[in-house]
């Protein structure tokens, strides 16, 4: 069943005049407030100035008349493709189209053995890729965690190396530095058998975490953005503020500052290079008052990524944002509940690019290889949702109705063989719909259970890299490349 790129938007948190409050609140907090910058974007810093920002470098302070907003934000596309390098997951980022995959930048993973929590690896990151593009309904593969067992000199191209050679799905992946970003684009270069091709077809995107809540630019996030701007990659313009500690505890207010960054985040992307496609990447969160810290599973963050959609809309950009956070330490019922509740709001929303759909746990410090397996069959679902009830002479079935008549059975007649694969969501395998007493003989076992089966049989495949064989040689030659071949 194909549950890819269905439209959402049944599900809008804000009311028309709501969205136009924040929109306001936002160019006001611009021109009134502004944003502050760290040191080493004199550049960026001069080409706003440049055209029309207030600037005050003593207090290190830019200012935006909405000119410069509202002059800018027609430039940025409205549709945004990220591509696949099988063609058959490509992601159409246009109105309500809902896709929904991994993310995160995790440093813990449970074993997929013993069951233990550990640091996670190069190798992990290598299979968790091969694991999601057997996963029908996880749509791309956003690095969900970070190798803790290479040199951070090495973490980009070798991160990126690991997710292309695993996935043929699309990849997204932030990098440390411009550096890193130049030698991202190299591999894939070489992998796309030439610049031009990657353009055209971008199978890779890049994360700038440009903005530091509140209302700060931070400066290597910044021009890795404007960078992959210039090279027409697409880029996510992620602030991740946490209501209550780096934003305001309302969420209307959240939203606005949210709204803020994320229109002064465009406005340097279409000023550096007019047209460059790039992605709304506002992620409200919440603060956890009594510790400080971040409540991943709080079902008033699946409200306000829903939210972040209506206000991406109406700017006319495509959205990223996030979804399935838990603070559960392992993949249990809190998981689920906080899970499918904020990944049906965020499906429902319409939001484009949903990330951190599959695998997270204890709010974003850890993943789990049979999370992943378990959070398929919950985007399943949600989709399916998105696809509602077919009402057709087919669907209706008047003629079915009447030949089996009243009293009859319609479990082996035609029409049911020739809808019972399609009506309904079948899953992959993790829930359970057997009797009790086959349940029993069978071990009892769990959902937890079932999905870590489910990811060794997948990982127990053939390895088969997506990446050609002149282009994996070429790539090697050039880079000091840590997994083994």
């Amino acid at each position: 069943m194909d549950l890819r790129g269905l439209s959402g938007g049944q599900y809008r948190p804000l009311a028309e005049n709501d969205i136009l409050a924040i929109q306001e609140a936002a160019l006001t907090i611009l021109e009134k407030t502004g944003l502050t910058y760290e040191s080493g974007l004199d550049d960026t810093v001069g080409m706003l100035a440049r055209a029309g920002a207030v600037v005050d470098r003593a207090t290190a302070r830019v200012r935006f008349p909405r000119q410069i907003i509202l002059e800018n934000l027609p430039k940025a596309p409205r549709r945004v493709i990220l591509h696949s390098r099988t063609g058959k997951d490509d992601l159409d980022l246009t109105d309500h189209r809902v896709y929904l995959g991994t993310g995160g930048a995790a440093i813990r993973i449970i074993d997929l053995e013993s069951g233990e929590c550990r640091a996670t690896t190069l190798k992990d990151l290598y299979l968790l890729a091969r694991l999601v593009d057997k996963l029908d309904h996880v749509h791309f593969f956003l690095r969900p965690c970070i190798p803790t067992d290479i040199p951070e000199s090495a973490y980009d191209v070798n991160m990126f190396y690991a997710c292309l050679r695993g996935t043929g799905k699309h990849v997204m992946s932030g990098v440390n530095d411009i550096a890193g970003f130049h030698q991202v684009l190299e591999l894939a270069s070489l992998i796309a058998d030439g610049r031009e091709n990657l353009v055209a077809k971008p199978f890779i995107s890049i994360i700038a975490s440009f903005a530091i809540s509140p209302l700060k630019l931070c400066t290597q996030s910044t021009l890795i953005m404007q960078e992959a701007a210039r090279h027409r990659i697409p880029v996510a313009l992620s602030c991740a503020p946490m209501a209550g500690s780096t934003a305001p505890i309302t969420m209307a207010a959240t939203l606005a500052q949210i709204h803020a960054e994320q229109l002064a985040g465009i406005a340097i992307c279409q000023l550096t290079s007019p047209g460059a496609p790039l992605l709304y990447g506002g992620i409200p969160g919440r603060a956890n008052l009594t510790t400080m810290g971040y409540l991943g599973g709080a079902v008033e963050c699946g409200m306000m990524n829903a939210a972040v959609h209506q206000m991406a809309h109406h700017v006319g950009v495509p959205n990223y944002n996030s979804s399935a956070l838990t603070d559960a330490k392992i993949p249990d019922a809190q998981a689920a509940w906080e899970k499918g509740m904020t990944t049906l709001l965020a499906a429902m929303g319409g939001s484009n690019f949903v990330h951190h759909a599959a695998g997270m746990i204890e709010s974003m410090i850890a993943v789990s290889y049979e999370q992943f397996v378990i959070d398929d069959e919950i985007i399943g679902m949600s989709c399916k949702v998105l696809k509602g009830i077919d009402v057709d002479p087919e669907h209706l079935a008047l003629e079915v109705i009447e030949s089996v008549g009243p009293g009859g059975n319609f479990m082996a007649h035609p029409h049911t063989l020739r809808h019972m694969r399609t009506e309904y969501f079948n899953g992959n395998g993790v829930t359970d719909r057997k009797s009790r007493t086959r349940w029993e003989q069978e071990g009892r076992r769990e959902a937890r259970d079932r999905a870590r089966e489910i990811a060794k049989k997948i990982l127990a495949d053939p390895e088969a890299s997506y990446l050609p064989t002149a282009a994996e040689t070429a790539i090697r030659r050039r880079f000091d490349i840590l997994l083994p071949g």
